[in-house]
């Protein structure tokens, strides 16, 4: 669920917009700032002292990032797909803390760990990310309400402490267990029919597709307790009508985004990024409406069962913590920010681990050790898999399913590394490139899990900065879904280290990451799965 938590098209949109101070058609966005204080307003600011004592800086001071070099770079340097690597050079040449410029506005770029902790740490009581007016725009059109993505202040509190129950702390992620193991059987089911289907009886060529159905099917059924078919051989008209429509819409909400509006009726982007959303929604309401009338049913007979537990939606509309309308609204967005991070992340996982055999044979050890092959994994059993969270860990420092995240401060100064920033101040985090900063970690290219690990060097291991890697964010809009994620990749890992050895396919060579909004193998990732004796 989403570091996204969650939702892909506002790290496009931020990711165009401040990496390089990109904005269509000169508009002024309500995440930009006014011009920085000038120096005499910036001494006169709350902490600069007068007579020689300390005195906050001028914004004016940090290094710039120029429209015209930005555009270059993207188009004729050939960094639209590669947004993540522009803040590896730009750090380069302008250390960890830079502005850029949107005509009179400014962004300002954090890259290190501890000016991204600093800036964290001053969050106000309803953060704010940078705006999401696209999707807003369809919402307004028809007629339905603000989501978890979309919203923003006292509703969102509202809104999120709602939706906070049942899902955000780890005993309340266990409950679904034994949900997601159901899931993870049909997985491996599914892959025993792709293997034996492959001319070597072992080979599966697109694991990253794979791992988003599995990761569907997964967030439905919790959600909605509801099997939507994406581990079948056929998989239903309605569910692959929904995976495609989330993808029509992602790819053209680029160029809605971009293009002036009097072209919406000439040109088909706008028509088809509407068309996306509203299959998505018709997607969700079918299953919303569906279970709304299981609950009815069920109150008119008495209530429910205290011993059973429900689904997600289910106690939410039980409870009377969500409204049908809010249900509306949210679920569709979270039903999406529910699969990014799983499917990448494994895929990922997969893909390093086989290419690293010996962390793979001592994974293999620690599993089978704590659950033997022929018994399925709990909850319980990963308090004693360090490594196995360790690979995870890793995996999410490597590649962020987010590369770049936002927080805007309306309505207050914020000081960091001793620059005053007026109110209205957006500020991006560069989390790539945090993650791979030589500073906080050593060889901060190569994976390594054990860096996770206490005692795991001779002299103890490298203290970590706490906020080197933080791919579920932070604070109150931290990812709501992380603990079901965590939990979701851990039983699914933990089962495939059962059974399997896996082995890069020949065909798959060397794997590069490419940000289509989140970060994705820039090729089909092949695997080979090879059954352990048991």
């Amino acid at each position: 669920m989403a570091a996204l938590g969650c939702a892909r098209l506002r790290w496009a949109l931020l990711g165009m917009r401040a990496a390089g101070g990109l904005c269509p058609h000169g508009a002024r966005t309500k995440a930009a700032i006014p011009a920085a204080l000038p120096a005499d307003k910036a001494a006169e600011a709350p902490g600069a002292r007068p007579g020689g004592g300390r005195r906050l800086r001028n914004p004016e001071e940090l290094p710039n990032v120029g429209q015209l070099r930005f555009l270059f770079q993207l188009f004729l340097q050939g960094y639209a797909l590669r947004l993540h690597k522009l803040q590896v050079l730009y750090k380069a040449k302008y250390g960890p803390i830079w502005i850029s410029r949107v005509g009179s506005q400014i962004h300002v770029h954090v890259a290190s760990a501890p000016l991204v902790e600093q800036v964290m740490r001053q969050e106000v009581k309803y953060p704010m990310r940078n705006d999401m007016d696209l999707w807003k725009e369809h919402r307004d059109l028809q007629g339905l309400a603000y989501g978890p993505f979309t919203t923003e202040g006292h509703h969102w509190y509202k809104l999120r402490q709602a939706l906070n129950q049942r899902l955000l702390k780890p005993a309340e992620a266990a409950l679904y267990t034994d949900v997601l193991n159901e899931v993870v059987d049909d997985f491996m089911a599914r892959l025993g029919q792709l293997r034996a289907e492959s001319a070597t009886g072992d080979h599966v060529p697109h694991m990253a597709q794979l791992f988003y159905y599995f990761a569907l099917e997964a967030i439905c059924y919790i959600l909605f307790e509801k099997r939507v078919g994406c581990l079948e051989q056929s998989i239903p008209e309605d569910t692959e009508a929904f995976v495609r429509s989330v993808g029509l819409m992602f790819h053209n909400s680029v160029y809605a985004t971009f293009l002036p509006k009097w072209t919406r009726p000439l040109l088909p982007f706008w028509k088809r990024y509407l068309d996306g959303w509203n299959v998505i929604f018709s997607f969700g309401k079918k299953l919303i409406d569906q279970k709304l009338k299981e609950v009815e049913a069920q109150l008119q007979a008495g209530g429910t069962d205290g011993a059973q537990v429900s689904g997600y939606l289910h106690f939410l509309l039980s409870s009377g913590n969500l409204s049908p309308r809010d249900a509306l609204g949210s679920l569709p967005e979270l039903l999406m920010a529910g699969v990014d991070t799983t499917s990448n992340t494994l895929t990922w996982a997969l893909y390093h681990l086989s290419k690293n055999q010996e962390v793979q044979a001592a994974l293999h050890e620690e599993v089978v050790g704590v659950v033997p092959a022929g018994q399925v994994p709990q909850h319980k059993d990963f308090a004693q898999m360090p490594l196995l969270k360790a690979v995870l860990k890793e995996t999410l420092r490597l590649y962020p399913v987010v590369p770049i995240n936002s927080r805007v401060f309306l309505e207050k100064e914020v000081e960091v590394d001793g620059f005053l920033f007026p109110k209205n101040t957006q500020f991006v985090f560069c989390h790539y490139v945090v993650c791979r900063d030589s500073d906080t970690f050593s060889e901060p290219e190569s994976f390594q899990p054990h860096r996770w690990l206490r005692n795991s060097q001779p002299n103890g291991p490298r203290t970590q900065h706490p906020f080197g890697s933080v791919p579920f964010g932070y604070g109150v809009r931290a990812c709501l879904g992380r603990r079901i994620a965590e939990l979701e990749m851990q039983l699914l890992l933990a089962r495939l280290m059962q059974h399997y050895k896996v082995v890069l396919a020949p065909e798959t060579g060397e794997v590069k990451s490419v940000a289509r909004i989140v970060l994705v193998p820039n090729k089909k990732v092949g695997l080979c799965f090879l059954q352990r004796q048991c």
